[in-house]
């Protein structure tokens, strides 16, 4: 009789015990859904900031630092030039968070260029670039093609905010540069408002073909020298309040046909017609202040020796804009995902090509690592030298320290 009412009372204290600790695993449990929930709940803009290096002395002091800290890898990355999406991987973005800051961790690129698609209203844009600046050790170019008229990706956008303004062919049609000045400077001061740093214009393109389709009114218009004026005096509204301009699509898109957004496009004009046209507006750009020149994709038929896209010769970009017209900014290619490169070229050639042409900087490479691991082999094989990388990033590096990026 005592052993069954010891049996009974042991299997009593055993059910208590299963009870008991069934409480404190169902209280784990509970405890750890909450912080799998906490975590969930943490959205992309509350991430931590990462700490920073300051960068601190004369701009000179500042370059040698950054330069000092970067390897090779970080020099390439540097060059590249990718909308947010190459960068991270995923689609259509619209936030910068966790994927965001472990990209740019692992992938130290020199600028992000955003499109409409990534803008929804004033308030997630400017999140979105203070987020992407924060984690970037570097600071970023970050820029978008905001020219006026049909290529407005901001303007076209009413919750934005900012000005939709006319196309230039418009404004070159007044005669009066100061039209262009204020552009220029509106531009500057609404693109800087949402964390903008530069801007893909102006359009410095003089129309020789009046059934081009890929310039069309977003030229100033047919006379060099009012497209010249033009151009001059954007590029002043835009640098003079803190945006750096891009004068494109050097050597002068205007006398083609075909689109070269969707394949090859070619120009039959000689270097003499280049110089006494196509060549004005440029130069009077470069002249105001332009940071950055961007290079086409056409290709010059009589015009240059190796029959190549503009944007992967040299002798279009060592020879005629940095030795001819003495351009000492940073030189960046058209995007490198259109129809005139994709369909003729492989990435790693093309980058590998528009980096030994001179390029300083790479614009929309389809894909990231397939770029950067072409350079890296030149570079390694001696195709492409350090010294030519370095020259490209001291360029970038420095252009950012004058611009006061490193102190923002």
């Amino acid at each position: 009789m005592k052993k069954k009412k010891m049996i009974k009372a042991f299997g009593i204290f055993a059910l208590i015990l299963i009870v008991a600790l069934s409480a404190v695993v169902s209280g784990c449990l509970l405890v750890m859904k909450q912080n799998e929930a906490s975590d969930e709940a943490v959205t992309e803009t509350e991430l931590p900031q990462p700490e920073k290096k300051v960068y601190t002395g004369t701009e000179e002091a500042i370059v040698e630092q950054v330069i000092e800290d970067m390897t090779l890898s970080d020099m390439v990355y540097q060059m590249m030039f990718v909308t947010p999406e190459v960068l991270t991987g995923m689609g259509e973005v619209t936030q910068a968070g966790e994927t965001t800051k472990a990209a740019l961790e692992q992938r130290p690129v020199g600028g992000i260029i955003y499109f409409a698609n990534n803008f929804e209203s004033r308030e997630q844009t400017g999140e979105m670039i203070r987020n992407s600046q924060s984690y970037s050790q570097i600071p970023l170019f970050i820029s978008v093609d905001e020219e006026g008229g049909m290529v407005s990706r901001l303007g076209e956008n009413e919750a934005m905010g900012t000005t939709q303004h006319p196309s230039m062919r418009t404004i070159g049609d007044t005669l009066d540069p100061q039209k262009a000045y204020e552009v220029g400077a509106i531009l500057a001061i609404e693109l800087k408002e949402l964390g903008f740093n530069m801007d893909f214009a102006p359009v410095a393109d003089v129309i020789i073909n009046e059934e081009n389709t890929e310039i069309g009114d977003r030229s100033f218009g047919t006379d060099s020298e009012n497209v010249a004026q033009m151009v001059e005096n954007a590029v002043k509204g835009m640098e003079e309040n803190g945006l750096s301009a891009t004068l494109k699509h050097f050597p002068g898109h205007g006398s083609t046909y075909v689109d070269s957004h969707t394949g090859y496009s070619e120009s039959s004009r000689t270097i003499e017609e280049l110089r006494a046209c196509e060549f004005i507006p440029f130069a009077r750009g470069m002249e105001a202040g332009a940071d950055f020149v961007l290079v086409s994709h056409m290709t010059l038929v009589n015009a240059i020796q190796e029959k190549v896209p503009a944007s992967l010769s040299k002798e279009v970009i060592t020879d005629w804009l940095l030795g001819e017209l003495g351009f000492e900014g940073i030189v960046i290619t058209d995007s490198l995902s259109m129809g005139a490169i994709v369909d003729e070229y492989t990435q790693a050639d093309v980058a590998v090509k528009a980096v030994n042409a001179g390029a300083d900087m790479l614009l929309m490479v389809p894909d990231l690592e397939t770029a950067h691991t072409a350079i890296m082999r030149a570079v390694d094989s001696g195709e492409i030298t350090q010294e030519r990388i370095e020259e490209s990033v001291r360029k970038i590096i420095t252009l950012k320290a004058k611009k006061g990026m490193f102190q923002e």
